[in-house]
């Protein structure tokens, strides 16, 4: 893999990547930084008192097409089961990103919950080895792909899905007030009737891709296209739009998000996930990086194999 750069920490930095710093509202010169560790039912055990590591590679001011990002997952994973097989373990990663708009369908999908002609969709379409149904990718979406090694943490999809979720619901209380759930039988993150976040996984031999996505800014014109996960009585949210409407909990700092811009959102929502996640899964970053030109070149390379 052709790094860019390697540097670790145990907590979240001011500055987690090396791309410029993105215009902050005024919500920055009013509050301290998000961090927080609270005891949680999710947080799985540390052992011998450390955490393990986490390569995290942070695009999350890129859009890294949808097929790209598959492949490298891809092959991440099979580079993992190699280390595994090689010395018995391997280093968790989380890639945290955003998309151009895309569709894809989950394992379950089938094409009554698309409301256009296969072919003659909006924008590309992918089916994919995930599970769930059809969802919809796009800017102003934060995308986390957890490739983590569950034989290290537990051996229980149940507890995975539930605690990825739990990360969603930690950032929407602890930054925005917003107070969120799950609902169910039903997989994701919702405030009432609207579903904030989808989580769709896969699993191979308990090493984990795929993960969730998260609508900050997103415009969320494109999910009327599609029936979202396959669920008809039910809306789809945005961080945005929940801020806009004033549909927050009354908690210190709620008035100053409102006067914060799309980047600024972006911002600090990654912000939170990065740390949130951390805590979840008692992690330590290595914050890496790789250029998308790179990932690219990668990916043609691999289609030409």
């Amino acid at each position: 893999m052709i790094l860019l750069g390697t540097y670790c920490f145990s907590t979240v930095p001011s500055t987690a990547s090396s791309y410029p710093s993105l215009p902050l509202g005024p919500y920055f010169k009013l509050h301290k930084p998000l961090l927080y560790s609270k005891p949680s039912k999710f947080t799985c055990l540390v052992i011998n008192g450390h955490r393990r590591t986490c390569d995290l590679f942070d695009l999350h001011q890129e859009q890294v097409p949808y097929e790209v990002a598959w492949s490298w997952q891809k092959e991440i994973v099979w580079d993992k089961k190699a280390q595994i097989e090689k010395e018995g373990d391997c280093t968790d990663t989380l890639i945290i990103l955003q998309h151009p708009s895309v569709y894809t369908l989950g394992t379950a999908s089938t094409e009554e919950n698309l409301k256009f002609d296969m072919k003659n969709a909006p924008f590309n379409i992918y089916r994919t080895e995930r599970g769930g149904e059809v969802t919809y990718h796009g800017p102003g979406q934060l995308v986390m792909y957890p490739i983590i090694n569950l034989q290290r943490h537990k051996m229980d999809l149940h507890w995975y899905l539930r605690t990825l979720e739990e990360v969603v619901i930690r950032v929407l209380s602890s930054t925005f007030s917003i107070h969120a759930s799950r609902l169910e039988g039903l997989t994701g993150v919702w405030v009432g009737n609207e579903k904030l976040a989808a989580v769709g996984i896969r699993v191979s031999h308990w090493i984990t891709y795929h993960g969730l996505a998260l609508n900050v800014t997103t415009d969320l014109s494109p999910f009327k296209w599609i029936i979202p996960c396959g669920i008809r009585d039910r809306q789809v949210g945005s961080i945005k739009g929940l801020v806009r409407e004033g549909k927050l909990c009354v908690g210190h700092g709620t008035t100053d998000l409102h006067h914060l811009d799309d980047a600024s959102l972006i911002h600090i929502t990654h912000k939170s996930l990065v740390e949130e996640f951390s805590q979840a899964f008692q992690l330590e970053y290595c914050y890496r990086n790789i250029s998308v030109p790179v990932l690219y070149e990668r990916n043609q390379s691999s289609l030409t194999k």
